[in-house]
């Protein structure tokens, strides 16, 4: 749908509801108006930017009246930094408003039969629980509201923190990030010191030019920490002398890599990841599992609400010990290790090697005889062949990426008619188009989302489908 740029100022309106995507909404001459950073019961003055057949877009101009609900946002990076949206709304509001999106999307959009959706599941952790960050150096920082950039010494100019929203090469300088437990604000901090201190010439996005460009910091419940510097070429003394100096600053860190990236952009999935220092993976437990993290691996970046998410997801398998359970999109074999006591047998699928290295290894290591993992393309490898050599399934869990399932790979979930159903998405959208096409068969027999995310609009959504007689 055509958007058509404009310039309106609309007066004294009361924000009704929290919307998708972070924002929320009001109404002015029979249209929805959509801002971000309100809070529903706010009186605000908003500026319209964008105009289309059915619905505004702007900005607040002004708070005439704050809502009763509305809380003061605790981090100075909030408006800018582009996560984190929610900090002005109440957790309980955040939670229901997760409930109401998920809703949303099943029945008023996708016109699906579902029963009463659960309350969202809380995160006991609201700041701080975050397992896995990562951060762009950039050449040229985002300069904030009254900031002169002729005005600002050049060693200043640059920055190392997130990607401003809907920019791809800029980057907000952070302070301080509430998202993950120390040290990854110390580590993050160090690391841009050192490259201003030792001019190291930071990445610049747009023209792809640059020396230090981007980091991720991974944590465990367990104490271990993982430190991963990416660089755009081999300088052998400036990389080894900066990996010395992280590593002799943060004696903690129990893995430390490095990985020359040369691409256009910064996915670490096809590059060499190569072990500077300390052990090939970190470890995290649950449930008395232990599962071994690389620097490729994926794992819940709320490792706490990984446990009540994979508790729902088994609750909804039903299992009784004699089921054969297809794990597709498996990852590094955690649902699949999960669900592995009260099954006869658990067939992990992948798209990623490195990651079923992972799962065969963690499995290994955790003493389980009845996982198998394999590794291809989902629609490649989940055939009737397959199907037929390994066993039809009782009962299906699937926790694919974003974007959905291929259609292939859901009529051959149709085709199989496994008794059971369990869908885990971090994106009800893509869930519900889904869940069309498999309702074809089923009934969808319960809703349960998850809060992985806390002050932001993102939720996690598992569903239980049960084929229909």
């Amino acid at each position: 749908m055509s958007r058509k740029r404009v310039d309106l100022l609309l007066e004294n309106l009361t924000i009704e509801a929290c919307a998708a995507e972070g924002k929320a909404l009001t109404h002015w001459n029979g249209a929805v108006v959509f801002v971000p950073f309100a809070v529903p019961g706010d009186v605000v003055n908003i500026r319209i930017t964008k105009k289309s057949k059915n619905y505004y877009e702007g900005f607040i101009e002004k708070i005439v009246q704050p809502s009763p609900d509305r809380l003061e946002p605790f981090c100075e990076h909030f408006g800018i930094c582009g996560g984190c949206k929610w900090q002005p709304l109440p957790y309980q509001l955040q939670l229901e408003a997760k409930r109401k999106q998920v809703e949303d999307q099943l029945v008023r959009l996708g016109h699906l039969q579902v029963p009463e959706i659960r309350p969202t599941l809380p995160s006991d952790k609201t700041r701080y629980y975050r397992n896995k960050l990562e951060f762009t150096y950039s050449s040229k920082r985002w300069f904030l509201k009254g900031e002169d950039p002729e005005s600002v010494p050049e060693a200043e100019r640059a920055g190392l923190g997130f990607h401003v929203g809907k920019f791809f090469d800029k980057v907000l300088d952070i302070k301080h990030c509430y998202l993950q437990k120390d040290p990854s604000n110390d580590i993050r901090l160090f690391c841009r010191e050192y490259a201003v201190r030792n001019r190291l010439d930071f990445f610049d996005i747009r023209n792809n030019v640059g020396f230090v460009r981007n980091m991720f910091i991974r944590t465990t419940d367990t104490g271990d920490l993982m430190v991963i510097m990416c660089f755009f070429y081999e300088a052998r003394e400036d990389r080894e002398k900066m990996l010395d100096a992280i590593a002799e600053a943060f004696p903690e860190i129990t893995s430390l890599y490095y990985v020359i990236n040369n691409k256009l952009n910064d996915s670490i999935g096809d590059q060499e990841c190569i072990l500077y220092k300390g052990s090939e993976t970190i470890t995290e437990k649950m449930e008395g599992l232990t599962f071994r993290i690389g620097p490729k691996s994926f794992y819940q970046t709320n490792s706490e609400q990984a446990l009540k998410l994979y508790g729902v997801a088994r609750e909804f398998a039903g299992l009784t010990g004699d089921e054969i359970v297809y794990d597709l999109y498996t990852g590094t074999g955690t649902i699949a290790q999960f669900v592995s006591r009260k099954a006869r047998k658990v067939i992990g699928i992948e798209y990623v090697p490195e990651a079923i290295e992972d799962a065969r290894k963690n499995a290994v290591a955790n003493g389980i005889t009845n996982c198998e993992f394999f590794a291809g393309d989902m629609k490649d490898v989940l055939d009737s062949s397959f199907i037929e050599e390994h066993g039809r399934p009782d009962v299906i869990i699937l926790d694919p990426p974003r974007a959905g399932i291929h259609p292939d790979v859901a009529q051959v979930i149709l085709d199989a008619s496994p008794a059971r159903i369990v869908y885990v998405s971090c994106n009800p959208a893509s869930q519900a188009r889904d869940l069309a096409i498999l309702c074809e068969k089923y009934d969808i027999t319960a809703v349960q989302p998850v809060d992985m995310f806390p002050h932001t609009q993102h939720v996690e959504n598992v569903c239980a489908l049960a084929l229909r007689k």
